[in-house]
């Protein structure tokens, strides 16, 4: 019973996003565009399949318990689509997420947290450690090829989400005498988004790896 009417609830999910789907759609076609309705219609999209995707990952854990197999194949292979969690010489901590970050001023980043959670769940899943820092810089490096990006903001929510899934896992507090925050961008057609947790003293390393020409394009491949 209680699968079917979880069904139920992604099928109402993913129904939203199709209708507001077809208000985009006919958003675009009207003889005069509106950049910001557009903008919002889209967004309201973004939110209605990130919704689905996290009830479908909370039905795969509510369903799949007694099944270990099923639930390696419908939450591990899933969540590497989403991003990955490295360790680098065992002692910077890279997450990889396959997406850019969300801006998220009036809503909640649901989604990016739950990606989070889950990245650093399954790194401890097998009995490996992470790192404890009790003083690290955060580096979040964005890599877009889209213009005029603002993710980084104020009054937006969604990077902010990261410093807040870390504490307690691999940072001790996230105040300004414990941890020191790094925003980066780099134009790049993979859209993607770099985390790096670090000591502080490792920094100038890590600035040297990444402005190198030499090496700035290994430094995220070899974690």
């Amino acid at each position: 019973m209680q699968f079917t009417e979880d069904l139920q609830q992604i099928q109402t999910l993913i129904g939203d996003a199709f209708s507001a789907t077809g208000k985009l759609v006919v958003l675009s076609n009207a003889a005069q565009h509106n950049p910001e309705s557009e903008a919002e219609a889209l967004s309201k999209i973004a939110t209605h399949f990130e919704q689905a995707t996290l009830q479908i990952r909370r039905l795969c854990e509510r369903h799949t318990q007694y099944f270990p197999t099923a639930y390696t194949d419908c939450g591990a292979s899933t969540l590497e689509i989403a991003g990955s969690l490295d360790l680098f010489s065992e002692q910077w901590v890279h997450i990889r997420l396959q997406t850019l970050l969300p801006h998220c001023k009036y809503q909640t980043p649901s989604y990016l947290n739950d990606t989070l959670l889950r990245l650093l769940n399954g790194y401890e899943k097998n009995g490996r450690k992470l790192p404890y820092f009790q003083q690290a810089v955060l580096v979040i490096d964005e890599h877009s090829q889209v213009d005029g990006r603002h993710v980084y903001d104020q009054d937006n929510k969604g990077w902010k989400a990261i410093p807040n899934a870390l504490k307690g896992r691999v940072i001790g507090d996230d105040d300004q005498y414990h941890l020191g925050v790094v925003l980066l961008s780099k134009p790049s057609p993979e859209n993607v988004t770099h985390i790096t947790i670090l000591h502080p003293q490792d920094l100038p390393d890590f600035f040297a790896l990444r402005d190198s020409d030499y090496t700035s394009e290994l430094l995220y491949r070899g974690f």
